[in-house]
């Protein structure tokens, strides 16, 4: 019996994002879910497991640990290896790839940790067929991941094979992408439903767009991708991967006009956005526009979601500081019944603003920590959402052509 098989999954998240993800993994159905640092542990039956793979919007990995033991030296890797029954999860023909990480411990060479364990599984093989397998770092068949920390040892099956984020709509990026995680979290947090229209002014490659849609439409979120790690469990069904995959798929609703816009200054990334977009179902629905936000006469009752340069990479600081002076001063005149949410990975620029934050949130892109700013602009009473208004959606797009967003 593999240890995941008594004490359930793990799975690996984007920094500072523990709790959301364990709220999403509650709803997908996991049970007993604990956060942890960088990660969630939790309890899945098939069925679950596989949909959580597929549909799960924030997480990076799924993990399932096959052993843990004491591992004070690189022999005892060797000798561990030889204790899993790898033939029951990859054959010869497969090749394989190993990731690992190493805190606290007497060995704290990640890099010599994955060598170890791979003249093990070599070894094995090598023991019972004659020959091993291949290793193949960029594409492999099976994934495997080793965790050393204070000298306990955890090897799994990475059950998601590539990562979570790659969704494999966005073949090109802008100067500094935003990962399709971060992304997707922020969507969730501004509570967007697609009762108001939704605007991110600066989309760049358009992953908040390609996010939004997914949301609205229901479209799994490794809807094109064809294979996962899980593929190859010992127990692993395909009858049930494939009935549960045809359920989600048809859960799939279109997206109406006049719902999700994106606009920026740049021709060039506007064509970026285009390309990413068209990868995905129903992005004909998506209005993007080549314009500084500053030439938009005005946003109302809406949400707008917007990543801005933050100046590490793309510009000058001060540049950057009047990019947010201005951001605000078009939420404080042109923005009213809107909230806007402004993720940066600079929050020293949050002043620059000038406009009182509802909520911030810390969240992770990439190597920078950043934060997520909420800034609802109202005058007077809040007004209401179109739909609670029984607004048509040909009354909400004239609405829309008159602002000329």
């Amino acid at each position: 019996m593999y240890e995941y098989q008594k004490n359930g999954f793990f799975a690996q998240v984007p920094g500072m994002m523990e709790d959301i993800c364990r709220q999403e993994l509650d709803e997908l159905g996991a049970t007993n879910t604990r956060a942890a640092y960088r990660g969630v542990y939790f309890n899945a039956d098939k069925i679950t497991l596989y949909k959580i793979n597929y549909t799960s919007r924030l997480l990076s990995r799924v993990l399932a640990p096959l052993i843990s033991f004491k591992c004070h030296h690189p022999n005892v890797l060797l000798k561990a290896a030889e204790k899993i029954r790898w033939e029951e999860i990859f054959s010869l023909e497969k090749t394989f790839a190993i990731s690992a990480s190493v805190a606290k411990s007497k060995i704290n060479n990640s890099l010599y940790a994955s060598q170890c364990l791979k003249d093990g599984i070599a070894d094995y093989f090598r023991a019972k067929y004659g020959k091993r397998p291949n290793v193949d770092t960029a594409n492999p068949d099976v994934r495997l991941n080793l965790h050393i920390e204070k000298d306990v040892a955890v090897v799994s099956l990475d059950l998601s094979g590539e990562s979570l984020h790659k969704r494999g709509y966005r073949l090109l990026a802008g100067e500094a992408p935003m990962q399709e995680t971060l992304a997707a979290a922020i969507i969730r947090l501004s509570k967007w439903d697609g009762e108001n229209a939704l605007w991110d002014p600066m989309c760049g490659s358009g992953t908040i767009l390609c996010e939004a849609l997914m949301h609205y439409c229901r479209i799994p979120a490794q809807k094109l991708r064809s294979k996962f790690g899980f593929f190859n469990m010992p127990d692993f069904d395909s009858q049930t991967w494939y009935k549960l995959k045809k359920e989600c798929d048809d859960k799939i609703r279109p997206l109406p006009k006049g719902l999700i816009f994106g606009s920026d200054k740049s021709q060039r990334v506007i064509k970026v956005a285009e390309d990413n977009l068209s990868r995905l179902p129903f992005s004909g629905s998506v209005d993007l526009s080549c314009k500084p936000f500053q030439h938009v006469k005005q946003f109302e009752n809406g949400t707008l979601i917007v990543n801005p340069p933050y100046g590490i990479r793309l510009g000058e600081i001060e540049d950057v500081r009047s990019l947010y002076k201005e951001l605000g001063d078009f939420i404080k005149t042109k923005c009213n019944g809107t909230s806007a949410f402004i993720y940066t990975g600079e929050p020293s620029l949050r002043k620059y603003i000038g406009l009182s934050t509802t909520r911030r949130v810390p969240l992770v892109n990439g190597k920078l920590e950043g934060v997520l700013l909420q800034i609802d602009s109202y005058k007077g009473s809040r007004k209401r959402k179109y739909s609670d208004n029984n607004i048509t959606l040909n009354e909400f797009n004239k609405r829309r052509d008159d602002s000329k967003v």
